[in-house]
C-alpha cells in the first residue's frame, strides 16, 4: 500500500460565486428602470383579464370591404417602394462621399456623414407629421419621410461597406487615370453588390412595415384605414386589416430572401 506523500501545497481558495450578486444588481436595476418609467408588473398581471378581453375584440374579422383593403395595402407597398428608391438614390449619390477612402476633401467626407447622422436621428414618424404639415396628407409624404430617414441609415451601411474594400482596387484605378466617378462605377460599386442588394431589399421590407404605421398619422396607405376603423371601435374591419397586413409582409419576407438566396 502506497503512502500519501506528506507536506503537499494547499489548495487553492473556493472561487466567489459572483452570481446572486449580479443577479440582484440587475434586479435593483431594473426594478429602478420600471420605476422611473411607471412599469408595475404586478399592474400587468392584475389586469390581463382587460388585455383578453379587449383582443377577444378582434376574434371576429370582417372581409366584406376585402377588395377595399387589398388596393390600400397595394397603395402602402407602393409608396413603401418609392420610398425605398428614393433612399437608394440617395444613399448611392452619398455613400462615396461620406467614405473616408474615397471622398475627395476631408471637409465634404465630414459633411456627408453629419447629414446621414442627422436623418438617421429623425425618425421617419416625426418626418411624416412635418411633410403632413407642410404638404397635406397623402403619400408624398410617407414617400419622404420614409426615404430621408432611411437614407441615413442605407447611406451609413454603403459608406462603411466602401471603407472596407482592398485599398489596392482604388489604387489600381487610380494609378491608370480614372476619376472620381469612374472609381465609383468600376471599383465601389461593384465590389459591394451583394451588400447593395442585400440591404436595399431589407430597408424595402423594412419601409412596408413603417408605411403602415405612418399611415397613422395621415401619410397614406392602408394605415390611414386601420386608424378609422379603430377610432370608430369597428374591431371586426380593424381585424381584418390587420389580418391583410401581416400576411402582405410575410409574403414580402419570402420574396426578399428568395431574391437574395438568388443573388448570393
Amino acid at each position: 500500500m502506497s503512502q500519501q506523500p506528506k507536506n503537499l501545497p494547499d489548495l487553492p481558495p473556493r472561487p466567489q460565486n459572483w452570481i446572486p450578486l449580479w443577479l440582484g444588481l440587475c434586479l435593483i436595476i431594473l426594478n429602478w428602470i420600471g420605476s422611473n418609467l411607471e412599469f408595475s408588473v404586478s399592474n400587468v398581471i392584475l389586469n390581463i383579464h382587460h388585455i383578453w378581453e379587449y383582443l377577444s375584440r378582434y376574434t371576429s374579422p370582417d372581409f366584406s370591404e376585402l377588395p377595399k383593403y387589398l388596393l390600400l395595402m397595394g397603395k402602402t407597398v407602393a409608396i413603401a417602394f418609392w420610398g425605398t428608391f428614393v433612399t437608394f438614390i440617395l444613399s448611392i449619390i452619398l455613400s462615396p462621399l461620406a467614405s473616408k477612402n474615397l471622398s475627395p476633401h476631408p471637409f465634404l467626407y465630414k459633411s456627408c456623414r453629419e447629414l446621414l447622422n442627422i436623418w438617421r436621428a429623425i425618425p421617419d414618424v416625426v418626418l411624416a407629421l412635418i411633410f403632413v404639415s407642410a404638404l397635406g396628407a397623402g403619400s408624398l409624404s410617407g414617400v419622404l419621410a420614409l426615404g430621408i430617414h432611411m437614407a441615413g441609415v442605407l447611406g451609413k451601411f454603403f459608406a462603411d461597406s466602401m471603407e472596407r474594400i482592398e485599398p489596392g482596387i482604388y489604387e489600381t484605378l487610380w494609378s491608370t487615370g480614372a476619376s472620381f466617378p469612374q472609381t465609383i462605377a468600376f471599383a465601389a460599386i461593384p465590389s459591394i453588390f451583394p451588400e447593395i442588394i442585400s440591404y436595399t431589399l431589407y430597408t424595402f421590407d423594412r419601409n412596408v412595415r413603417m408605411a403602415t404605421v405612418l399611415g397613422l398619422v395621415g401619410a397614406g396607405g392602408i394605415g390611414v384605414e386601420l386608424e378609422k376603423t379603430m377610432g370608430f371601435f369597428q374591431y371586426e374591419g380593424s381585424a381584418a386589416i390587420l389580418i391583410v397586413i401581416l400576411l402582405s409582409i410575410i409574403l414580402i419576407d419570402y420574396l426578399s430572401a428568395f431574391i437574395r438566396k438568388q443573388i448570393q
